[in-house]
């Protein structure tokens, strides 16, 4: 219960931040479609992690984007996974030409429920992600790595659609 009070103090105070003055751009509200991932071990993992999930970023903060998020999918043992949360993106722009014209570095804090893992008792967790895109459109890979003896390291991948822009 510790790490759960713990993570709900660090969304609120991203919350604020995130609703602090000093913005550069707009805030942005994104679907997201998770899909795939690919498992580094073959052991018969489900690896199309179907899920749909919705995050909202804050206005950019000079090159870093504070976000908030919650998605559901189905993880690699074909059960429900879901989970809300929030971290910060640090953006590299790339220039207006081509498929891709940003490029973000980001960590991701989160409260998660699994059936396989705690029988669906929330548990807390950070990782690391990378994400490109353009004004409509990215794509989000997180690398996760064996947290368990019966763990697997994965790489999760999930599409990324903007769906509106508040000034």
């Amino acid at each position: 219960m510790h790490g759960i009070r713990t993570t709900g103090i660090l969304l609120f105070a991203l919350l604020l931040w995130g609703a602090s003055s000093s913005a550069l751009g707009a805030e942005q509200l994104h679907l997201i479609v998770s899909g795939k991932t690919y498992h580094f071990e073959d052991r018969n993992f489900n690896e199309s992690n179907w899920g749909l999930g919705l995050e909202y970023q804050f206005a950019r903060r000079e090159e870093w984007i504070p976000f908030i998020t919650a998605t559901a999918f189905l993880d690699s043992n074909k059960q429900w996974s879901k989970y809300v949360g929030g971290g910060g993106r640090y953006r590299f722009d790339l220039g207006e030409d081509g498929m891709f014209t940003w490029f973000d570095v980001g960590v991701i804090g989160f409260v998660m429920t699994r059936k396989d893992f705690r029988d669906n008792d929330p548990f807390v967790g950070i990782l690391p992600f990378v994400s490109a895109g353009n004004d409509f459109v990215s794509i989000n890979a997180t690398y996760i790595p064996r947290v368990t003896p019966k763990s697997v390291p994965l790489v999760y991948v999930q599409v990324m659609f903007r769906l509106a822009e508040f000034e």
